[in-house]
This record gives structure tokens, sequence and C-alpha cells, in this order.
């Protein structure tokens, strides 16, 4: 859009400047925060059917409609698409993971969340591999938004066909599959119309809660500093472009994308073979795909540009071993709280991306020469020593135990106590007026 040497030149060519192109790939997230929280009333009120599809059909839509916003207004008008885009976009994680709290028994739970959540993965992947040779043809720029949202569109259509919100209401479920799927989790006939109370003081004061909200809180940090700094720590240091190379950008996500395969090969094997506790599996991939990344950032920084080749082995390190962040924290949330786990993942999720809003902030205000190396060191530094400490509160305080305010009744020994203290007023209070009578 902004290069028309880098694709079809049939197409109009934009001359932003850098702050402009910065408000518009940012301008996502202004609106992907907003909705974070609101997500997690949303899927308990309407089910993940409904709420999923919203988000993902409005994407198809506004990605279609995005090369006549920009030829009308610019990049402002891109920005305002962008926000609405992250407004509805904001839904889809909590919705997601509400989703596999209903359909994952505890034994298929990690198989499932993998293959869930390494889907953004794979499509970062193919996006990248792709995009460059949609904007070579016929088609140009324009063109990557309508293959997205022709993709958006079929996967709707494929979801309203064969989704359903849990396994009673799926019409491709077998008796002896739900049968399975709700035993497990130890679920009745009638639960899933049951409208189970958040009990939000209980959760506000748990322990493992906060651990869980501190260590996605630093990988929030940490994504935001290894996916938007690093490559401009390589080009204002190593004086290497990676983002005008497809190869370079897709290699991280590529990593990710293969390296949750390695981690659900070895934590089914763990399991299988009771090698150690769901808890102590989970605290030990989380500390690999931590604590290995923040070594990787602290040597990054102390290459220069005649070690470009390590830069980017040590890159790609980086991105691979954070894949087990999935496995090893993300579904955390449905052990504890398979019952309010949509809820758990809008509030940790929203809290995780505020960093990527803040994080450049305190980049500029360090980095004020992008080829000082002994700047990014600093950055570099930091996000290490964020990772470090959100890990080991996670190792200290966290737990896989599922929580006993997760319990369908949690509230109503307290409703029944309640209750109880009003009859004995009550009982009290016609004592005194008999005695008064007297």
């Amino acid at each position: 859009m902004t290069n028309a040497e880098s694709s079809n030149p049939d197409f109009p060519e934009y001359d932003w400047t850098e702050a402009q192109k910065s408000y518009i790939l940012s301008s996502f997230y202004w609106g992907y925060i907003l909705t974070q929280f609101p997500a997690g009333f949303l899927v308990r009120r309407f089910g993940a059917k409904i709420v999923l599809f919203i988000p993902t059909c409005a994407t198809a839509v506004l990605s279609a409609l995005t090369p006549y916003f920009i030829s009308w207004g610019g990049w402002v008008a891109f920005s305002v698409l962008r926000i609405m885009m992250g407004l509805f976009q904001g839904l889809i994680f909590p919705c997601i993971h509400e989703h596999l709290a209903k359909w994952s028994p505890p034994k298929d739970r990690n198989r499932l969340g993998v293959f869930a959540y390494s889907g953004s993965d794979c499509g970062s992947v193919f996006a990248m591999g792709l995009s460059g040779l949609i904007a070579h043809s016929s088609l140009g720029w324009p063109g990557i938004s309508y293959v997205s949202a022709g993709l958006c569109g079929i996967w709707c259509v494929l979801w309203l066909l064969f989704g359903a919100n849990n396994a009673p209401d799926s019409r491709l479920v077998g008796q002896l599959e739900r049968d399975y799927i709700e035993r497990s989790m130890r679920r009745n006939d009638g639960f899933h119309e049951q409208k189970i109370p958040v009990p939000w003081r209980a959760i506000w004061t748990s322990v493992p809660f906060y651990a869980l909200l501190i260590v996605r809180s630093a990988q929030g940090w940490a994504n935001s500093t290894m996916q938007l700094q690093t490559p401009a720590y390589m080009h204002g240091v190593l004086e290497m472009d990676i983002k005008s190379n497809a190869l370079y950008s897709a290699l991280p996500f590529l990593a990710m994308w293969c390296m949750s395969y390695v981690y659900l090969v070895f934590a089914d094997i763990a399991m299988s073979r009771q090698w150690m506790s769901l808890t102590t599996l989970r605290k030990s991939i989380n500390t690999i795909s931590y604590w290995g990344p923040a070594a990787a950032l602290i040597g990054i920084g102390f290459l220069d540009k005649s070690q470009t080749e390590l830069a980017i082995a040590l890159m790609t390190i980086n991105a691979g071993l954070n894949a087990g962040s999935g496995i090893g924290s993300i579904l955390t949330i449905i052990d504890m709280s398979p019952n309010h786990s949509g809820m758990l993942m809008a509030i940790v999720n929203g809290v995780g991306n505020i960093f990527p809003l803040l994080t450049p902030l305190l980049v500029g205000v360090i980095v004020t020469e992008p080829s000082s190396r002994s700047q990014w060191q600093i950055v570099f530094a930091l996000t290490a020593i964020v990772f470090f400490i959100g890990n080991l509160v996670y190792i200290i305080w966290g737990t896989t135990d599922q929580q006993p305010w997760d319990a369908a009744d949690f509230l109503k020994p307290h409703d029944a106590e309640h209750s109880q203290n009003m009859l004995t007023m009550k009982c009290d209070k016609e004592k005194v007026t008999e005695m008064k009578t007297e």
C-alpha cells in the first residue's frame, strides 16, 4: 500500500508517514482491549456459537470494505475501521476459552487447546506467505482484504452448520461421546441450563488467580517486545529490514506453530505415563517458554551487524520456546475454573493486552537513538526480568487445582446461612413481641 514496487503498480500507492503507519497498526488494539471484559458476560448469556459467529462475520465484512474505506478517507478512515475490527475481535479469545471449557475433558484438554490456539500461528504463517503473492497478482493489495474476507465468510458458514454451544446441543455428537464429555467433567442433565452467578469476591481474593493474572501480564509485556520491538532493533542496530522479507517475518510464527505440537507430544506422554502432576507439568513447560526466551532476548542484545544469521536464529528460537505458554498457563484458566473460564479469560486477556499499548511508550523513552545497542540492551534486560518474575510468581502460587469458588453451588451455602439468620431474627422478634404482650 505504501510501496508500489512490492505489489501490483496498477493500484494506488499511499505516502503515509511512519507516525501514521504506527497509528494504523496500533489502532486495532484500542478497540480490542475495550471488549475483553464484556465478552465474558456475553458468552455466558448467549453461548459461544452466536458470540463467536458475530465478530468473525463482522471481520469478514469490514475486511471486504477496507479498500473502499482507504480510498474514501485515507489513513484516518483505515484507523477507524481497524478500531471497529478490534472491538469485534476482542470477543473472540474469551469466547474460545469458554467453548473449550464446555467441550474439553481434562484428559484431552492439552490436545484440544493446542489445536485451537495454534490456529492463529498457522494463519499468520499462511497470511505472510501468501500476501505477497496476492499483492503481486491482478488483485493487487486490495486482494489481501478480499481473500481474508472470503476465508472468514467460509468459516462462518461452516460454524453455523457444525458448531454447537456444548455436547448436548450438538446433533453431530453420539450418545457415547456426549456421555464421555459430560461425565469426565462431572456434569449431569440440566447443567448447561443453570445460570451460575460469578463469585466476584472469591475470585478477586484468590491468590492462584492473581498468580495467573501476573504470569499472563508478563506474557503480554514480552509479546509486545518480541513481536514489535525486536524487528526495530534488528533494523536499527543490525541494519536488517526483516519486515520487508516475508520469510524472516513468518519464521517466528512457523516456529511457534511447530513447537506447539512438540510441547503437546511431551505433555501427552508425561500425563499418560504419570511422570508428574498436571500442576508440575504446566509450571515446567511454562518455565521453559518464559525463561528460555528471556535468555534469548539478552543474547540478541549483544549481537552486532556481523552476526545477523545468529540474530535470526535466536529470534526464531525465542518464538518457538514461547509457544509452550499455551499449555503452560493459558489452559490453567480452565483447570482452575471451567464454569467461569470465559469470564476469567476476559479479565486476564484484557489486563494482559494493556501492555502492548504501554511498552512502545517505554521503549520510546529508553531508546532515543535506534542504532544504540546499549539502549536496546536495557529494553531486553527489562523484558527478561518481567519474564523471570512473572513465571517465578506462577511457580510459587499458581495451581491447576479446581478452585472451591468454581462450584455451581458455591454461593448457595452463604445464601442459606443468610436465610437462616433472617429466620432466627424473625423468631427472636416474635418472642420479644409476645413477652411485651404478656
